[in-house]
């Protein structure tokens, strides 16, 4: 599991990308899917975190093979289970899709926010991405050994701001907490993006979302990279420093990548998966447009669906589940709903 891990070691960016997308005769089969009015993918965070942009981006791409328009509308609520929730009370005619981290979705049961675990969907991954911790630019925290120093001298007081519970950046700070036994002072927002506003904007003190959603201000010089929770230091194009690992200072840390995607209900009609699996396999795998936004935004482009989709993504649901489980912040044992103990 934590071999996974070592895909974060950003040390430049890859060359020999696919130039130009293919058209969409060349994903037609016989049977495929041909929808005849535009499909709906529910974002269930809000606009301008990483969930929305990956989201959106990886829809251009495929409303493109797929011959219809996409249109991505954002519901935030409840950690994201409000949306997810509408996409699972729609018909099952394919017409209706989500999206998010793989580790929301496995984990929503064992929070009680919404009766369903990952077997009821297919998941389409298309990035991977770190957490980072960073502060304000101003702020006297130099490194990542300052700032849990800080924690442990001032219990309860230090703000952390995360897009909510559930959140990625939620997830980061309480694996902190699991290992260091600080305590912090959490402010939640409709999403990444707020938040990291928020830190920028000297409202919070910490930020711990996603590599994605801080990039432009950590460029900008409006945040500073303390670690990132991977087993090895990123490197971001654009951004001065290489950012440390958080194994610099806890060197037992464990994480796993955090996978995101596009996921559709079970339910629908062949023809609709066989299509997906078709264009994830043949067109977005050499996509040109998203190695490059994940070049530009410390992500790897790592498209998989079926088995390979859930080996990939499995082992943070696992860590997550299991941590709330641990902290007494869960309603359902997680080995009842097929996530064993990693």
């Amino acid at each position: 599991m934590i071999s996974l891990m070592r895909r974060f070691v950003f040390l430049g960016v890859a060359s020999g990308l696919v130039v130009g997308l293919l058209s969409v005769q060349d994903v037609s089969a016989e049977n495929a899917w041909k929808p005849n009015k535009p499909v709906n993918l529910i974002v269930p965070w809000g606009a301008g975190g990483a969930t929305d942009g990956v989201s959106r981006q990886t829809a251009m791409v495929v409303e493109q093979s797929l011959g219809q328009k996409i249109v991505v509308v954002n519901q935030p609520g409840a950690s994201g289970s409000v949306g997810t929730k509408s996409v699972l009370d729609k018909p099952k005619d394919g017409m209706y899709w989500t999206a998010g981290a793989v580790k929301d979705l496995g984990v929503y049961k064992v929070q009680g926010l919404l009766d369903t675990t990952l077997a009821d969907w297919d998941i389409y991954l298309n990035f991977a991405i770190p957490n980072v911790v960073a502060v304000n630019a101003d702020s006297p925290y130099k490194d990542f050994g300052e700032l849990i120093a800080a924690f442990k001298a001032n219990p309860g007081k230090i703000k952390v701001a995360t897009a909510g519970v559930n959140s990625a950046g939620h997830t980061a700070i309480e694996m902190i907490k699991t290992y260091t036994g600080i305590d912090y002072k959490h402010v939640s927002y409709e999403g990444g993006n707020p938040a990291v506003i928020a830190t920028v904007a000297g409202e919070c003190d910490v930020v711990p979302q996603l590599s994605k959603e801080e990039v432009d201000m950590l460029k900008a010089g409006k945040l500073r990279a303390l670690a990132v929770l991977a087993d090895g230091p990123l490197k971001i194009d654009g951004y001065a420093e290489e950012i440390p690992s958080v194994k610099k200072w806890i060197p037992e840390f464990v994480t796993a990548p955090i996978y995101f995607g596009i996921f559709v209900p079970k339910g629908v009609p062949q023809e609709v998966t066989d299509t997906l699996n078709t264009i994830w396999k043949d067109k977005l795998a050499s996509d040109a447009s998203l190695q490059t936004y994940a070049a530009q935004n410390a992500m790897i482009f790592d498209p998989a669906t079926g088995e390979a989709a859930m080996k990939k993504a499995f082992p943070m649901v696992q860590l997550d589940a299991w941590m709330k489980f641990d902290k007494g912040d869960a309603v359902v044992d997680p080995s009842t709903i097929g996530i064993p103990r990693p």
